[in-house]
């Protein structure tokens, strides 16, 4: 009976030290939601490198059909479309960052 009880006594003691050792291990982000957020940066680093010129680029485009269009209605519809298409898709872009710290509050 002593030896089952001291047996027993042991087990408990020997899983006590294993899980206060090493609870030590969760105190830090794992590596998979640190790669997930420098992605999500790097992301949105690009899209925003890569979204302005081109949004200035349209911008600029649109405002040269308007301004040599010469009272064709056409051509003065067709500029305000391109225009108006631009800022919105500019503005979507950088609503992109508001998306992405959303899904960052998420995951981490």
């Amino acid at each position: 009976m002593l030896k089952k009880l001291l047996k027993i006594l042991i087990i408990i003691i020997f899983c006590l030290l294993i899980f206060s050792k090493f609870n030590f291990a969760f105190a830090f982000a794992p590596k998979i939601v640190n790669k997930l957020n420098s992605s999500f940066n790097d992301i949105e680093k690009w899209c925003i490198k890569l979204a302005t010129p081109a949004a200035a680029v349209s911008l600029a485009i649109g405002l040269f059909i308007k301004k040599f269009s010469f009272g064709d209605e056409e051509r003065i519809r067709i500029s305000k479309k391109i225009i108006r298409a631009t800022l919105i898709s500019y503005a979507l872009l950088l609503a992109i960052d508001l998306v992405l710290a959303a899904i960052k509050s998420l995951v981490s």
